[in-house]
């Protein structure tokens, strides 16, 4: 028999408040056009993206991530002592160590909350949202606070015509909590290692920090291009397409909601035509609000879904209380998908 103590977490668990920050800079695409042989009539009908923000020096993974996070917990109603840990998903902080988190941690003023980052590209938020739910029910937190942020346009090519437009900046949080009855579903999640190079930086930090021009990508000028994110755009059209439904649906099934059911579907904000296309291919009801906060925000990759949640609830497209689907994918390749109760 064992003699360990059976946790005492709460029962389930739910967001409890969302928050997000969009950098002050809005770069249309004739910004974009600038260094790529391209149109805005091109980009939009490629990607349906409009605008996106790129963010200024002040504008840090850290500063956005507190700005995103105070926020949430004002939404939640809670205070940052009672924050007990706290899980940022980020492709784009350059420090190895340590973790973002734990400076984020400290400014906001948590009690010495526990810290930690996550890399898992686009799905990042699904991932940190599924720790998340097991340390409020595990016990190991009363609430813990999950943030998605990103600064893709220190990553971008703007010389790469096949990613040099989709790109933007920001940061997602919410706060999750206690809850009497189920808030956040069981998440489908997993990875398909075997399509990694799909998705990938451009060269390894290693290589940059050797510099040796023979094995670094050049500009149009001759100069060393710092390490970007490209990716194989069909391949992951047709992955995204077709197996993210899959897994979209499955989400669905494992939290016995039916498509009539939903309220809101929030997907990665990556291209609308993936949105679309799996909106048809899960025969969504019309009067499932659906998000496509990537026209004017771009791809935000761990931050995309939780900005695009408080987009739908402040302009009232959606409401608290309202039943969600939430999907990431990308980069790894990795995904995510759960059904959550809106805040």
């Amino acid at each position: 028999m064992s003699k360990i103590k059976p946790a005492k977490g709460a029962p389930h668990a739910r967001i409890l408040g969302v928050g997000g920050y969009r950098p002050v800079r809005v770069v249309p695409n004739e910004v974009i056009l600038e260094k790529i042989d391209s149109s805005d009539e091109w980009i939009r009908s490629r990607s349906g993206i409009e605008t996106r923000h790129w963010a200024n020096d002040e504008e840090t993974v850290a500063a956005m991530s507190i700005e995103a996070a105070g926020k949430a917990i004002a939404d939640a109603g809670i205070a940052a002592e009672q924050i007990g840990a706290v899980v940022v998903s980020t492709v784009s902080h350059f420090s190895q160590t340590p973790a973002i988190a734990t400076e984020i941690a400290d400014k906001l003023g948590t009690n010495k909350a526990a810290a930690f980052d996550i890399s898992a590209g686009c799905a990042g938020f699904g991932y940190g949202l599924t720790l998340a739910k097991g340390m409020i029910v595990d016990g190991s937190a009363e609430y813990a606070l999950v943030i998605g942020v990103e600064r893709l346009s220190d990553l971008t090519d703007l010389e790469d015509r096949s990613t040099a437009f989709l790109f933007g900046d920001g940061a997602g949080a919410v706060v999750v909590g206690p809850a009497q009855e189920p808030g956040i579903g069981p998440t489908v999640w997993g990875s398909e290692g075997d399509k990694a190079e799909t998705i990938r930086q451009t060269v390894p930090w290693n290589d940059f920090h050797v510099g040796d021009v023979s094995r670094l990508p050049l500009d149009s000028a001759g100069n060393i291009k710092f390490p970007a994110i490209t990716q194989e755009g069909q391949a992951v059209f047709r992955w995204a397409v077709f197996e993210m439904a899959k897994v979209a649906q499955q989400a669905l099934d494992a939290a016995g909601i039916s498509p009539d059911e939903l309220d809101v579907f929030i997907p990665h904000q990556a291209n609308v035509r993936i949105i679309d296309s799996m909106v048809k291919t899960l025969k969504l009801p019309e009067h499932v609000t659906v998000a496509r906060d990537i026209r004017t925000t771009g791809n935000t990759s761990a931050a995309s879904i939780p900005l695009a949640m408080e987009r739908l609830l402040a302009t009232g497209e959606a409401k608290s209380g309202d039943t969600a689907l939430v999907i990431g994918f990308g980069a790894g390749l990795v995904y995510a998908a759960t059904v959550v109760t809106l805040p």
